[in-house]
């Protein structure tokens, strides 16, 4: 994955960097150094963030779709 691949799924999962290295509890530090100097992105964080944006977009509709949906417990 090139940096500016990274970059663009970063803007749709809509995180920063900084989320990132939060998230993955890492420092900011390594992932600002992903693409850069030689060194490669690690190969499961296109996956990582294609599902992370998913996961968004499932849990808006869920929450959309939630007024709308009669559970009887």
């Amino acid at each position: 994955m090139t940096k500016d691949k990274f970059k663009q799924l970063l803007d749709e999962a809509e995180i920063t960097q900084k989320e990132l290295s939060i998230i993955l509890d890492t420092s900011n530090q390594t992932i600002n150094n992903w693409g850069s100097n030689g060194r490669d992105i690690p190969y499961w964080v296109e996956s990582w963030l294609q599902n992370y944006i998913k996961a968004k977009d499932i849990e808006l509709v869920a929450k959309v779709m939630k007024p709308y949906i009669k559970c009887d417990e």
